[in-house]
């Protein structure tokens, strides 16, 4: 679908597609992307959609601002559709009348950031950009790195010396060029933004280029597709997100936007986005009733999710007002305590996915929302993307000699 003019979220100028690459020119505001159907709904077939046997991001192409680039047999083609699960012991241990928890980590690099590096790399491929360059903690740069390897792109990622290390095995292994930053996140997107504009590569930076809410909306569209469509109208949805640069939340609110204009949902569900207590200038602004974002010094466990000053904070904030939502904070501690937790109904995720379960525990704990309204959780990432803190939050395996009675000792039977 052809974009039609991209708006700065921030001062409301409008862009002509071709004018614009990245952020407003004029005030340096994230730019929204807009279609002709938003006009124009019946450009866009319900029932076509619903038909099509492709599970994959790509069955919703009609809705994207790139066309399906092929290579069916490769990652590129198999990012989404991810599934919901409805863990029964969990729903029955926090009292929810209804709880989803959407995995994403069956996408080909095991994170959410597949969506978006799965759009920004097929438009270098309409554009025939050869290299693309990104700043990450690990799970943005794997998914680039990924997607461009599969389809011959040249990757360079620039990340925090201190990423997990299996963040950056998948780095190297997918053969990127991988540059480790002695420096923050932000250090790291500052440096990228310099080096694609000294050798014209394209950027995939989260929120600084449009094309990545676009990937990543598509998350959004699944929610109404396995669920939202079988809800009854009058019905509510609480859907938490974790939230470091504000990306993500960013892209399931231009999902449900989306849907909101063609006529496919009648209002906004509820997103409640979720920060670290070690990296919460989102919530901070948000608890102070601010339109302005001060950074911090981030120091938290859930390194997908440590970001001082958020890229898409602004935007990320008006999307949870206007869905008549709110921002959590949580602890390292509840973080951890989380991971183990969804791994009891089978679910294993990094300390950042931990974070939304942790923010839907606390939201119940201090009364904010009500249990009887169902709630979703968005698991971002595996946990093999830090096993480090996944071994920090349970308790060592005991180790015995090879002997019945020691196992009889050791399991209490």
């Amino acid at each position: 679908m052809p974009i039609s003019y991209f708006q700065c979220s921030q001062c409301g100028q409008k862009f002509e597609p071709e004018k614009v690459t990245y952020i407003c020119p004029t005030c340096g505001g994230n730019l929204d992307t807009h279609f002709s159907f938003e006009e124009n709904p019946s450009e866009i077939d319900q029932a076509e959609i619903l038909r099509k046997t492709e599970k994959s991001i790509w069955r919703y192409a009609a809705l994207l601002p790139v066309p399906d680039p092929g290579f069916k047999a490769t990652p590129l083609h198999q990012v989404g559709f991810t599934p919901i699960y409805q863990p029964e012991n969990l729903r029955q241990k926090l009292g929810l009348r209804n709880l989803f928890v959407k995995d994403e980590s069956g996408n080909p690099s095991a994170s959410f950031k597949d969506r978006a590096s799965a759009i920004v790399v097929s438009r270098a491929i309409e554009a025939d950009i050869e290299t693309i360059i990104t700043a990450s903690t690990g799970n943005a740069g794997a998914a680039m790195a990924c997607m461009a390897a599969s389809v011959g792109k040249r990757a360079i990622v620039l990340a925090p010396r201190t990423a997990p290390p299996a963040k950056i095995a998948q780095l190297l292994t997918y053969g990127s060029q991988v540059v480790l930053i002695d420096g923050s996140y932000d250090d790291a997107t500052e440096l990228s933004i310099a080096a694609s504009n000294e050798f014209g590569w394209y950027n995939r930076n989260t929120g600084y280029n449009p094309y990545t809410v676009e990937g990543k909306k598509t998350a959004g569209l699944e929610i109404w597709e396995q669920f939202l469509r079988f809800q009854p109208a009058d019905d509510d949805l609480n859907v938490f997100v974790s939230v470091g640069d504000g990306n993500i939340l960013s892209g399931i609110a231009k999902g449900f936007l989306d849907l909101l204009a063609v006529g496919w949902i009648e209002r906004l569900p509820r997103l409640i986005g979720v920060q670290s207590e070690g990296s919460a200038a989102v919530y901070n602004a948000f608890v102070q009733n601010s339109n302005h974002i001060e950074p911090v010094k981030a120091d938290t466990v859930a390194d997908s999710i440590s970001v001082n000053l958020p890229a898409d904070g602004l935007r990320a904030l008006k999307r949870v007002r206007e869905s008549n939502g709110f921002m959590l904070s949580v602890s390292d501690e509840q973080i951890l305590s989380a991971i183990p937790q969804l791994g009891s109904a089978g679910i294993f995720v990094e300390p950042a996915a931990a974070a939304a379960y942790a923010g839907l525990i606390r939201a119940l704990e201090t009364k904010q929302i009500d249990p009887a309204t169902p709630a979703l959780v968005l698991a971002t990432g595996s946990g093999l993307k830090d096993v480090k803190a996944a071994m920090r939050a349970v308790s060592p395996a005991p180790i015995i000699e090879p002997n019945l009675q020691k196992l009889k000792e050791v399991l209490g039977a």
